[in-house]
């Protein structure tokens, strides 16, 4: 009879982990690029939120788990009135924020929205600033929530730069719970031990499958599953400011390890990757590079890697508003990415459905020059059939060196372009666009762009006087750093 027996010599912290706990720690931003674009983010993100509110779908999930629940020093959530648990107020802010698709984007291996981790942020930062105020002591700043927003883009963007978790079929959140948990676990003030607790949680946490964001299951989690993990890095936070051991080995553990469980195979066949991709690679150190390039959806609620697709849409569509029964096809050009996530035929069952399918996000600004929120909305498709008379015209090809751009860390171009055939054997130019307008490439002519959207995003929620008052206080780098979070907050409570 033999016996088998375990190791049981508890190993040091994952490498990985280390990393991400000592940056959070010990990294300075000095960067006033990176400063100055975070204030931008704030504003955007802030503003998507507020446009989500006009939405029954997205406002049904909000508000306390028990109603009439009281919680002193409560987290606001902007554009309400909540008081919530920072749990549940990060849930809230999350959910607004991601709601339309039109905050933020990170494209590369894998992609995401870093700033999704405001939810967390901003919940935790208007309580602790709340709480120290009412014992006498000084409130966070705004800086702070700028210096944590730059760190949270830095984990969540930096992980995302070599490594596909959408390839063995992992939702990108995964990120913004690690990136959440990261930053807020500091701005409660983790020491080292407790931060990579706090981290070694998040990783052997259930993670989420891409299910809810594909053909044929597109649905409405996508908009709140952002808001979900930013909220559990909150919860997991707490639990190991608490004092709860953490799990060294949660990413490298044989066999029971997040790499060997969920990262080791390959979401098609299930073959084994290569013993080199089984583990995370670092493109490079953790810094401020991330936010300094973000990518800012400014004109399009559409997933990113059609934004190009859109502004090529909107120049054609004075040429062919009036040629429309005449259209024979359309070509749309794009890189390996977009056809592998948004290029859809077929039936589109819901506004989640179409807010991420290429070819209805181009064929709606091919008719009417406009692409907005409202715009995937079932009473919306369903009086506009030629919508669909349009995506069934559609060819989607790819262009290798689109591909290769997109991929590229000194380009990461986005590039779609569209070319418009008549049944008469005429046909438009093919209007290419690489980099679309929130890119740091076209940064000067965006943040114009950026400012009038925030104002407009303002303007669905407040009255003329306080949209003045947070403009104010968002237009000056200086002022806004200094600001109390909590005052800065109490500017967006109704």
């Amino acid at each position: 009879m033999s016996l088998t027996v375990e190791a049981n010599v508890r190993p040091d912290y994952d490498v990985e982990l280390q990393k991400i706990a000592d940056y959070v720690l010990d990294y300075r931003v000095d960067s006033a690029e990176a400063l100055e674009t975070a204030r931008y983010c704030l504003m955007d993100t802030l503003g998507c939120g507020l446009l989500a509110l006009r939405f029954p779908e997205c406002t049904k999930h909000l508000g306390p788990l028990v109603e009439g629940t009281m919680v002193p020093h409560g987290a606001r959530v902007p554009g309400t009135s909540f008081r919530l648990d920072p749990v549940k107020a990060a849930w809230d802010i999350g959910c607004i924020v991601r709601w339309l698709d039109y905050n933020d984007t990170w494209l590369a291996a894998e992609w995401g929205h870093p700033s999704d981790n405001l939810g967390g942020i901003l919940a935790v930062a208007d309580h602790l600033s709340q709480q120290r105020v009412a014992q006498g002591e000084s409130a966070l700043s705004m800086r702070e929530v700028l210096d944590a927003m730059i760190m949270a883009h830095e984990i969540q963007g930096v992980l995302a730069l070599n490594n596909s978790f959408n390839r063995v079929g992992l939702d990108h959140v995964v990120l913004v719970k690690v990136a959440s948990t990261a930053v807020v676990a500091k701005l409660m003030g983790a020491n080292r031990e407790q931060l990579l607790s706090a981290l070694s949680h998040a990783w052997v946490d259930g993670q989420s499958l891409r299910t809810y964001r594909h053909a044929p299951n597109a649905g409405s989690r996508k908009s709140w599953a952002a808001g979900d993990a930013t909220s559990r890095g909150v919860r997991l936070a707490d639990i190991a400011l608490r004092g709860e051991m953490g799990i060294p080995g949660a990413l490298t553990a044989p066999q029971w390890g997040f790499y060997d469980v969920l990262f080791s195979k390959t979401n098609k066949d299930q073959t084994l990757k290569p013993e080199s991709e089984r583990c995370f690679s670092f493109q490079r150190d953790f810094g401020s590079y991330v936010m300094e390039n973000i990518l800012f959806k400014l004109s399009f609620p559409a997933e990113f890697h059609a934004q190009t697709a859109c502004e090529a849409a909107v120049i054609l569509h004075p040429q062919i508003k009036d040629r429309l029964r005449e259209i024979d096809r359309i070509v749309i050009t794009t890189h390996e990415s977009a056809i592998r996530i948004i290029s859809k035929q077929g039936a589109l069952a819901n506004p989640a459905d179409r807010d991420h399918c290429l070819q209805y996000m181009t064929a709606v600004p091919l008719i009417f020059g406009e692409l907005s929120a409202e715009h995937y909305e079932d009473t919306f498709h369903s009086t506009h059939p030629l919508i669909d008379e349009l995506r069934e015209k559609m060819e989607v090809v790819e262009k290798p060196r689109y591909t290769h751009d997109y991929l590229n860390p000194e380009k990461r171009s986005i590039a779609n372009a569209i070319q418009v055939f008549f049944s008469d054997g005429t046909a438009t130019d093919n209007i290419e666009v690489e980099y679309p307008i929130g890119h740091r490439r076209r940064r000067a002519e965006g943040v114009p762009v950026l400012k009038e959207k925030f104002s407009n995003n303002l303007a669905t929620r407040f009255p003329p006087q306080r949209c003045e008052t947070i403009l104010q206080a968002c237009n000056e780098q200086q002022r806004l750093e200094q600001m109390p979070v909590h005052r800065f907050v109490e500017l967006f409570v109704i």
